[in-house]
């Protein structure tokens, strides 16, 4: 039986005759392949007998593999009476827009752009049975709309040998991933759980997992820290490929460390026999070679000619590896003077796995642009920590500005180019009125769209794109910021809807305008549309309502989940000492708690976390721990480096000889996605409710929500808060093996409010005696508040 390999013309054309180098580091937003507006306006220009987006689609056997090639061509131009014979006067019209000079295009410039058209004509031709067709490259300059055309009459027997040559040059591909998918789809067969048993409620998730993908359904899985969320839902995914339900599967995560325990698990499977490519994505500035990041030709010699060698390394690396990590990825980089970056982009389309940050798929700035319809259809989406992607897709789809930077581009340019300097002198004005409506220390929220500033916005950036083409991208890197963000700026303006506010700020002299998302839902809902099914999985997805709300789920149609803990209570002792750490009484209350932290400590030799809602708060009371107590003690610093992360973590011996108290922030890199099992941790202090600090941005979003019907207060507060300490406290007991001390400070975990948001295993022990102080206030000998718990 012969396999068929199916492919876009698109894909097909690109590997084969894509060359050069790497572009520079200016791209204008307009590329050659991304009119759509251009196309347009061409195809309004088309008779009555012409057709547009006309799809397409052939066989070609070629050796032992049948090609099922398809795609859409821009226009099918109808004939005229003084065609070439046999013709019957029909022509394939590619369209290519350009934000550059048309004067600067040959008709040799893109082969890609004739081999694109020509694959159109010969599907033409043979469905017709043509002798000849026409073949005709339109080329359109964005701003002028100025047009510019290439054409030729091509016979049916060019076109066949030129598609013939064609998928000789991508045959070797093709073979390789053929003989790779026949591994692939015998090791899943085979394929067992690699762990003798499953933990309670692993088997329960697993299920779920492989039903909602069966289905083609979102599900929302809660499932507690230490169940094995991770493999729980790779492993479903992977046997899902087997059965032919997917052809890929996506791996998202907000941070490094999780990327990481997802890595360990396909490990773990392949140690089993399981043959898949799995590519993890990093991101640019960390695999970059080079000192100083310049992705150009003359400065990388990484760039210059990338596309003449990443076929053959690409090749190589899929015909010798199966886990492309980073470390697997620069190597193959290196041997083959290839882009990491640019080759594990590459390496992305062509894997069974792909594991990376949730932008590459919900941020329209940085999403993998050719991952196709088709493709969506055949691929799971597994989001971990999937509570982390409210607040990151509120980011992704706002945007701001600030008058500074025009200012600076306008004194910049002044004398060098009159245009952009009034272009970004309009803007500069425009915060200034804006400053004299709200004060020099004012703050104004309006639901309307700035409109006129995002008209001067238009007229910058087609100054500023002119201006960098001139530059080719270089010498320029404050224009070219400014340039980006005033882009992005207009993508998110054309997102507006109800959803949103705009707020302007100014402080002294400076002006910020914000295109602020409040409500991420649809959007999320929008860019993960056409892909098989999205598994949504953390332990915090609490409560479930919530944040199937937030994450453009449809609790009518969506499948969920909850696992219950596997662990049993006597694992976990829990106490909860009411003290107020709200902002106003810190004072009163900080020496009480660094005691408090003292003897819970003294009380078994071991490894403690003790988490802090801001670095202010917790410096504050590590300042007081050390000076009354000698114990080995570290703290989180800002903007910790990898090699200072994974000290900081090392550091947790299960035979350290003394205790060590280490000092973090709820919702950093310590309170998430680490493990540390059995003695490396003995204890998790966590010092009030994790409520973000109170400020503009939150309080908009209150005021949303109550206008919506719903808990303001909630949605803004005290759900994103609780969430970081549960993070917290799921960071103690990790396995059957672990046993742990887990004490919770604020006066506020015993109201409603804030208990129902609590694990039921934190709430009851020893037989479901509640974990409730005896009596409020009671003093040890010094006077100091302590901590008892009732048996």
């Amino acid at each position: 039986m012969t396999d068929i390999v199916q492919l876009s013309v698109r894909s097909l054309v690109e590997y084969v005759f894509r060359s050069g180098s790497i572009e520079s580091g200016f791209r204008s937003a307009s590329s050659l392949t991304d009119g759509t507006k251009a196309h347009q306006k061409v195809q309004k220009q088309y008779g009555e007998l012409d057709r547009k987006e006309v799809y397409l689609s052939t066989e070609i056997a070629y050796r032992d593999l049948l090609f099922v090639i398809d795609g859409r061509c821009d226009g099918l131009l109808a004939g005229t009476a003084d065609t070439v014979a046999g013709s019957q006067g029909l022509t394939i019209d590619e369209i290519k827009s350009t934000a550059g000079d048309l004067a600067s295009i040959d008709e040799q410039s893109y082969p890609v752009h004739w081999a694109q058209a020509k694959c159109y004509a010969y599907m033409i031709a043979k469905e017709q049975e043509l002798g000849s067709i026409g073949v005709q490259l339109t080329y359109v300059q964005i701003a002028s709309e100025e047009q510019k055309r290439f054409a030729a009459e091509l016979s049916f027997q060019d076109l066949e040998l030129f598609m013939l040559e064609l998928l000789q040059g991508y045959y070797p591909f093709a073979e390789q991933k053929r003989r790779h998918s026949g591994l692939r789809d015998a090791s899943i067969k085979a394929l067992q759980f690699p762990f003798p048993v499953y933990r309670a409620g692993q088997r329960k998730l697993a299920g779920s997992v492989y039903q909602s993908i069966a289905d083609g359904r979102k599900l929302f899985a809660k499932a507690p820290t230490g169940i094995g969320k991770t493999i729980s839902t790779i492993f479903p995914a992977v046997k899902a490929i087997g059965e032919g339900l997917l052809q890929r599967m996506m791996y998202l995560t907000a941070k490094t460390i999780t990327r990481t325990a997802a890595e360990e698990a396909y490990v773990m499977l392949e140690a089993r026999g399981l043959h898949m490519h799995v590519v993890t994505l990093t991101a640019k500035d960390k695999v970059c070679f080079q000192e100083e990041m310049n992705c150009t030709r003359e400065h990388c010699p990484y760039a210059d000619g990338y596309y003449d060698r990443v076929n053959e390394a690409m090749i190589d690396m899929l015909s010798q590896e199966t886990l492309l990590t980073r470390s697997t990825i620069e190597r193959y980089a290196r041997k083959h003077t290839v882009c990491p970056f640019e080759f594990s982009l590459d390496a992305a389309y062509a894997a069974d796995a792909v594991i990376c940050d949730y932008n590459y798929v919900f941020d329209p700035r940085v999403q993998l642009k050719r991952l196709m319809e088709e493709h969506k259809r055949s691929t799971v989406l597994l989001i971990d920590e999937a509570h982390n992607l409210v607040d990151r897709a509120r980011e992704m789809y706002s945007s701001e500005l600030k008058k500074s930077d025009f200012l600076a581009i306008q004194r910049e340019y002044k004398g060098s180019n009159s245009e952009l300097q009034r272009a970004a002198k309009a803007v500069n004005d425009f915060f200034i009125a804006v400053r004299k409506e709200v004060g020099d220390s004012g703050v104004e929220v309006k639901p309307e769209l700035p409109g006129q500033l995002l008209e001067l916005l238009e007229i910058f950036v087609e100054h500023a794109q002119s201006e960098l083409l001139a530059a080719g991208g270089r010498e320029a890197g404050q224009l070219l910021d400014l340039y980006y963000a005033a882009q992005g700026f207009i993508r998110i303006g054309k997102l507006y809807d109800e959803r949103y506010v705009t707020y302007v700020e100014s402080v002294r002299n400076e002006v910020q305008i914000k295109l602020f998302c409040l409500d991420p839902s649809y959007l999320l809902k929008q860019n993960g549309k056409g892909f098989r099914s999205h598994i949504l999985f953390s332990a915090t997805l609490s409560p479930l309502s919530y944040y199937i709300d937030m994450l453009g789920g449809d609790a009518e149609t969506d499948y969920s989940v909850v696992v219950p803990s596997p662990f049993s209570s006597e694992q976990l002792e829990v106490y909860m000492e009411p003290l107020s750490t709200r902002y106003r009484d810190r004072g009163h209350t900080r020496e009480s708690i660094a005691v408090l932290i003292g003897k819970l400590t003294a009380k078994r030799t071991g490894n403690y976390l003790i988490f802090f809602p801001s670095y202010a708060y917790m410096n504050d009371i590590y300042e007081l721990f050390t000076t009354q107590f000698t114990s080995t003690t570290m703290i989180q610093g800002a903007g910790m480096t990898e090699n200072e992360r994974e000290a900081f973590l090392a550091a947790f011996d299960a035979d350290n000889p003394e205790s060590l108290i280490a000092f973090a922030v709820m919702g950093g890199m310590f309170s998430e996605g680490i493990d540390l099992v059995g003695d490396r941790l003995t204890g998790v202090v966590v010092v009030g409710v994790g409520l973000p600090q109170v400020g503009l941005e939150r309080n908009i979003i209150k005021d949303y929500f109550d206008g919506q019907g719903k808990d303001g207060f909630e949605y803004a507060y005290v759900f994103p808060g609780m969430n970081k300490v549960l993070q917290a406290g799921g960071r103690l007991i990790r396995s059957e093996q672990d046993r742990g001390t887990l004490l919770l400070i604020d006066d506020r975990y015993f109201q409603p409010r804030y208990q129902r948001l609590l694990p039921q295993e934190w709430k009851t022990a020893d037989g479901g005696a509640p974990m409730i102080p005896e009596q409020y206030g009671n003093r040890d000998d010094s006077g100091r508040e302590s901590f008892t718990r009732q048996e």
